[in-house]
């Protein structure tokens, strides 16, 4: 099992939304908070990018404006929590509500233009759909601004062949288009990572040869009845020093992991599927509805039957099998 695209999985909502975006300076763009991460990459030119202040958090705090970050061809940001931001030729300069036009209703991406005198500037503007309700510690633990710098080895790839698509309409572009940007978020991943020096940490434990089996392990199989014992087995390893090895990178004990991640995978299929609690109990590791139902609400404050009427078909629909 692939950890990253496990998780990616439970956390996406629908599907991303993009837009190219072509300027010429003076230009200056506005970029609301949205749902989800944000993204953008530097396809042609150089910007800005601007975080004004504005409120932050849970409890509405001002936050102060982070120094403006200077972006060069290639480079890829991602805005974790889709926070309010702007991207302008001039950190200085004034700027406009980010409104990108369709050419059909039906088309996969958006455009704009701003024509001005000065240098030209292509950009690939978007946000992926993600859920806010039940973050993964892994998504927790990116920086609020993650900023890539281009030529960052196979994401590079992928940029290059984005800034291609988008620059012909050729055959295929509107099915390839969307897969690449798909694509894109795993490598952002990936590329963070791998580029990691911690110690500690979920970059980390993806990487360990024990703690990356044993994860592998529970999420293929997050039904199965799991001791310590068996997970440490995984990477070949005694159950204490295993104990003491995953909940030093992933920041809970082994237990506490597997039952955070059954209860995520069960919000997922009360919210998107029809499938009987029963089997949904049976799904995450669970034999009687009751010990389910007990276990949900402990972690989600509700009944899992309120919550499947409460949150029903906000996602992406799945089969209930």
């Amino acid at each position: 099992m692939d950890v990253l695209a496990d998780v990616l999985a439970a956390m996406r909502t629908g599907g991303s939304v993009s837009a190219r975006a072509e300027m010429r300076a003076p230009w200056g763009l506005r970029f609301p908070a949205t749902e989800g991460a944000a993204f953008h990459v530097v396809l042609r030119g150089t910007c800005w990018l601007v975080t004004p202040n504005g409120p932050e958090g849970a409890e509405g705090a001002a936050r102060p404006a982070a120094e403006p970050l200077a972006l060069a061809p290639g480079d890829v940001l991602l805005l974790r929590d889709g926070r309010a931001h702007g991207l302008a030729h001039d950190p200085a300069g004034a700027l406009t509500k980010f409104a990108p036009a369709r050419q059909e209703p039906s088309a996969p991406i958006g455009h704009l233009e701003i024509d001005g005198p000065g240098p030209r500037a292509v950009l690939l503007c978007g946000a992926y759909q993600l859920s806010r309700s039940r973050v993964h510690p892994l998504m927790r633990a990116l920086p609020e601004i993650l900023h890539l710098p281009g030529r960052h080895g196979a994401l590079h790839s992928i940029t290059e062949l984005l800034g291609a698509e988008l620059d012909e309409r050729r055959p295929g572009r509107d099915g390839i288009v969307p897969a690449l940007v798909d694509a894109m978020l795993p490598y952002v991943l990936r590329a963070w990572a791998s580029g990691r020096q911690e110690p500690a940490g979920w970059a980390a434990a993806l990487t360990d040869p024990a703690v990356g089996r044993a994860l592998e392990a529970i999420h293929a199989e997050p039904a199965r009845t799991w001791t310590v014992e068996d997970l440490g087995a995984c990477g070949g390893l005694s159950r204490s020093v295993f104990a003491q090895r995953f909940t030093a990178l992933v920041g809970s004990s082994p237990l506490a992991y597997l039952t955070w991640w059954r209860m995520t995978i069960a919000g997922r299929l009360l919210r998107d599927s029809d499938a009987p609690l029963g089997t949904v109990a049976r799904r995450v590791g669970y034999r009687s509805e009751f010990a389910f139902a007990k276990a949900f609400k402990r972690e989600y404050g509700t009944a899992p039957g309120r919550y499947r009427r409460e949150h029903a078909g906000r996602g992406t629909p799945r089969p209930a099998t």
